[in-house]
């Protein structure tokens, strides 16, 4: 059959709004789709659905909708995304809406059966991560848009893939190809040069968003639009695989892809062919993810400028202790911005970073604001902050948990209204996930002489987070540095460079065909990005704090 290609124009909520018009005229595609849900998109969602039941979906996109949808119809590209979020019926009904405002002859489906918040007491939100069998059901129907809900980032590949190719359930290669592409998709542009670690390999100042090109036998070539900005080679496109993962076995609802069998190789400016994928049976559960208000939030930044800043430090602390002693969770952090002798008052400035927590609002809002502020005239010299405590915003807590495929009713609803269930795979078609052995480290290289320098000088890296865990996948550029890169970072190692994990449970996992290693970090975010429990919530820059640690590196490799 014909090669299927498939693009990306939404990376997350609040992503390019251009993005789906620029990759509808700049070249040829037959799907478009677009990730609108992270763990902290559907609290915020919940929260919107609080203040009105017919809210809990992505209205960006509606609006991208309004200027994009006769683009799409006039030129046969389907679309497909998550925007749904907590209703995606009440989307659909008002993509509908909006086509018939336009006059645009579309037709609409949405997948349901995600919500599980009546089952999940105290919950905002709780939501099972379906596959993409039910948005493979309304393309085949005959689809011109599908929203959902909560399903996997790849379904949103791997339904158009099943639908047009034919894939049966247990084709488990071919569907790993595509949850390979899909999760290659679905951060837009960190597949074409964005939030790289070798930016200045290309000109990354507006990448263009990233398609894939896919094969019956589950092969893809990753590219993008030809003329749109960024690149697109196998480095890149290693940091969006090793993006948010674990260890070889990728887990999800229609398959697991072992990331150990990916092959990646540049096949044309721009162009990275993905092959070798491997599938097996998909685990007996499925991920739910659990979204909560935790209580209320409340910071403050106090600029300590000049000489004696720990002093300075230590007088503000003893200052507010009586103010702060009722609070469930308080947490100070020290920041050493300063420079001696500073040629700007900016750079002579440390922040001492104060974060409080607790489930009643008037203790970390009024109490401690007045508090702070009443300082103002009776503290340190120089006393002053970035911006007054507000009142006390709510937080979110995020958990998963698992469930049976059969706890979850999948429904494709087509556009003429009827309803078709997805069937969940037997339990002789599923599998519990199991450790996969490490393999044989490569051959070390020969002793020679070392200079101490970052360990970016020689190898990549990419942060996310998955819940209260964090993951930073690590890549060599080339064989000897990957022959010594297997044996320098290890799990302890990387606790040195990191402290803050030194005290956690740190797991590495090698992939040797991507010249990666995977460091999960169980712990590090506290109860996830909506706490916001470290300065970096969502650790997107603890690759780049690890690529700055210096190592002692052989000379060869610099």
């Amino acid at each position: 059959m014909s090669v299927l290609r498939v693009g990306n124009a939404s990376g997350f909520y609040g992503d390019r709004f251009d993005a789906m018009r620029e990759m509808l005229t700049d070249g040829p595609l037959d799907v478009l789709t677009g990730d609108y849900l992270a763990e902290l998109t559907m609290l915020i969602l919940g929260r919107d659905r609080l203040k009105d039941t017919g809210a809990g979906y992505a209205r960006t996109f509606l609006r991208q909708l309004e200027e994009c949808l006769g683009l799409a119809h006039d030129r046969g590209v389907r679309i497909v995304a998550n925007a749904g979020g907590l209703n995606p019926a009440g989307l659909a009904d008002a993509v509908r809406a909006l086509a018939e405002r336009l006059g645009i002859p579309v037709r609409v489906a949405h997948v349901e059966g995600d919500d599980l918040t009546a089952d999940h007491p105290g919950a905002l939100a709780a939501h099972a991560y379906l596959g993409g069998f039910g948005i493979a059901a309304c393309l085949r129907a005959g689809a011109d848009v599908v929203v959902t809900g909560r399903v996997t980032d790849a379904a949103l590949v791997t339904g158009p893939a099943a639908a047009h190719f034919g894939w049966g359930p247990t084709e488990y290669d071919r569907l790993a190809g595509a949850v390979v592409a899909g999760h290659l998709l679905e951060c837009g542009a960190q597949a074409t040069g964005g939030n790289y670690a070798f930016f200045r390999d290309g000109d990354v100042r507006r990448p263009g968003f990233p398609l894939a090109e896919l094969h019956a036998d589950g092969t893809s070539v990753v590219t993008k639009h030809d003329g749109t900005g960024g690149f697109v080679d196998v480095g890149t496109v290693t940091a969006q695989l090793l993006y948010e993962t674990g260890g070889a076995r990728y887990a999800g609802p229609d398959v697991t892809a072992r990331l150990d069998t990916v092959r990646l190789s540049q096949d044309g400016p721009d162009r990275v062919r993905v092959e070798g994928v491997r599938g097996e049976a998909p685990p007996p559960t499925l991920k739910v993810g659990l979204n909560r208000l935790g209580g209320f939030r409340n910071e403050v930044a106090f600029v300590l400028t000049g000489l004696d800043v720990e002093a300075k430090a230590d007088l503000v602390r003893t200052q507010l202790e009586p103010a702060l002693g009722r609070i469930a969770d308080v947490r100070w952090d020290l920041v050493r911005t300063d420079r001696p002798d500073a040629p700007t008052e900016e750079t002579a400035g440390a922040l001492l970073r104060l974060v409080v927590r607790d489930a009643d609002q008037q203790a970390v809002g009024r109490a401690l604001s007045g508090a702070a502020i009443e300082l103002a005239l009776a503290s340190y010299p120089g006393f002053h902050v970035l911006a007054p405590p507000g009142k006390g915003a709510p937080y979110g807590v995020f958990e998963d948990v698992y469930v049976p495929h059969g706890a979850v009713d999948h429904v494709a609803v087509l556009h003429d209204g009827r309803r078709v269930t997805v069937a969940p795979p037997p339990a002789q078609d599923t599998v519990a996930l199991a450790h996969v052995p490490e393999p044989p480290l490569p051959r070390p290289l020969p002793p020679g002489p070392v200079r101490r320098a970052p360990l970016g000088l020689v190898a990549g890296a990419r942060s996310g987070d998955k819940g209260g865990n964090a993951n930073v996948g690590v890549w060599a550029r080339t064989d000897d540095a990957w022959r010594w890169l297997a044996h320098e970072l290890t799990a302890d190692r990387f606790r040195e460079l990191i402290p803050e994990a030194r005290d956690l449970p740190v797991t590495r996992h090698q992939l040797p065909n991507l010249r990666a290693l995977n460091f999960v970090v169980e712990g590090i975010l506290g109860e996830g990005v909506a706490a916001q429990a470290r300065f970096d919530p969502q650790a997107k820059a603890l690759g780049e704090w690890l690529r700055a640690r210096h190592l002692d590196i052989p000379e060869r490799l610099l």
